[in-house]
């Protein structure tokens, strides 16, 4: 954004390869490449940044598979999510009406919804009506939500898979949106995956910022504000806690006591797997989906994101599987596969995952172990190690709190008490995701504040 709009711009990046959570890398052995940290991207194909931006001439290609999600059962069956809303209704059975009653205008209207919420969620609304029928269903926990719409079970249990993804209770107001947020995208634009890898996102985005005239320095890390010059136009892709630390005494006391106020989620525990075979699910319809939860009941799913909250490791966790294999054949060697899997632990956990994840998958994909030629475990410590902003294993920039996603970080969201200083990564609105939303708004909030010298702008870093 600053780039395009004529500003010599310098991107800094502590690694030594840019991405962030998109980064791909041979984990395992070689030839079988995986998805460092997030892997499949319906907020991607929706952003309006990204949008604006001309990344498919700058080589991101995105695979789009028929079924986005499958939800097995331990009786060989599953509840699935297609693209097509009206086969999905059809598979819900008597839950379709329902589903597709609170659905079907968001679906039509996504791409208006969807530059609704990702913004700061206090805005001047550009349809109000289809705003609020939106919001009529945000602040509703989503176990409740899924046991007063839902009859049956299995469309319960596919409803609290979507929610989880708030890494939040299902208990815990705000945490239905994330379900008709992800359900409503699947129909609108589907779950795609990158070709080759989230690496190809980043790539891209790099790629199209040096045609720009931008300059990115990497292994880079910059410890404080006072190494970039102090008449700079500064973003800082960070959470609160770095920019606290970056900025040190700069800022004054009451800024940096609400910033060590921020509140941080609970972690995450991910594997990577280089297989043989591809999972060999009992459920048919989970070899044709990109992603798979696994967690069983609505009850289920339930104990083991309100464990995360407690300190605890589920016994049976909640886990998210992708298996980006089965329809990109760059990711492993002929015949073989890879796949992708998290659960949601507590904050900086140390316990090993491993076993409880592979049980899980297991249980609806039995001989799954015996297809497994390496694995790569990232615990939550290893992850902050690999990406900073990941604290504790943290991979949403903080907790989705109600009050975290009104204020995020703070009331002041995007800017900070420096001249030229401002706040852009997923601790600020509209959150965790890779769509590019909230650079893409802090960028527009800096030219707007009008962050230049007579005339000149300012070297931004």
């Amino acid at each position: 954004m600053l780039a395009q709009a004529g500003l010599p711009t310098t991107v800094f990046e502590a690694e030594p390869v840019v991405g962030g959570g998109t980064r791909s890398a041979e984990l395992t052995v070689p030839g079988f490449l995986h998805d460092i940290c997030s892997a499949v991207h319906p907020l991607a194909a929706s952003s309006p940044a990204f949008k604006s931006f001309p990344l498919a001439g700058h080589g991101l290609e995105w695979i789009e598979p028929q079924i986005p999600l499958a939800h097995p059962f331990e009786d060989g069956s599953a509840a699935i999510l297609e693209r097509s809303l009206a086969r999905t209704c059809e598979r819900l059975g008597r839950d379709g009406a329902v589903y597709r009653r609170v659905v079907a205008t968001m679906v039509e209207r996504w791409p208006v919804l969807v530059s609704e919420i990702l913004r700061p969620i206090i805005h001047a609304p550009l349809d109000p009506l289809l705003l609020a029928r939106f919001g009529a269903l945000a602040p509703w926990p989503a176990a409740s939500t899924a046991r007063l719409l839902f009859r049956s079970e299995p469309t319960r249990a596919l409803f609290a898979g979507l929610a989880a993804h708030s890494v939040l209770p299902l208990e815990a107001f705000g945490s239905a949106v994330f379900g008709w947020v992800l359900a409503t995208a699947a129909h609108a634009v589907g779950w795609p995956i990158p070709h080759g890898g989230s690496q190809n996102i980043a790539n891209a985005l790099a790629s199209y910022f040096k045609e720009l005239g931008g300059r990115i320095v990497t292994g880079t890390r910059v410890r404080s504000l006072d190494e970039i010059g102090a008449d700079s136009l500064i973003l800082c892709d960070v959470t609160p806690r770095q920019l606290a630390d970056l900025a040190g005494a700069r800022l004054p006391a009451s800024f940096r006591q609400r910033l060590e106020r921020y509140r941080y989620g609970p972690g995450v525990f991910k594997i990577d797997w280089a297989l043989s075979d591809p999972i060999p699910w009992k459920a048919r319809e989970c070899s044709q989906a990109g992603t798979i939860h696994v967690g069983g009941t609505i009850d289920e799913i339930a104990v083991s994101e309100r464990a995360a909250w407690q300190g605890l490791p589920a016994d049976r966790p909640f886990v998210l599987v992708a298996q980006p294999s089965l329809f990109d054949s760059s990711r492993a060697p002929l015949g073989k596969h890879t796949a992708w899997a998290y659960c949601h632990v507590p904050q900086a956990s140390t316990v090993d995952m491993t076993d409880r994840i592979e049980m899980q998958i297991e249980r609806f994909a039995p001989g799954f172990r015996e297809c497994i030629l390496a694995r790569h475990a990232f615990a939550p410590t290893d992850l902050e190690r690999h990406n900073a902003n990941l604290v504790g294993g943290d991979i949403t920039g903080g907790a989705n709190t109600l009050m975290q996603l009104v204020f995020r970080p703070n009331r002041s969201l995007y800017r900070t008490p420096l001249n030229g200083v401002y706040l852009c990564s997923s601790s600020t609105p509209p959150g965790g995701g890779v769509h590019g939303m909230c650079g893409f708004h802090a960028a527009r909030m800096a030219l707007l504040d009008g962050q230049f010298d007579s005339g000149s702008p300012k070297a931004p870093g």
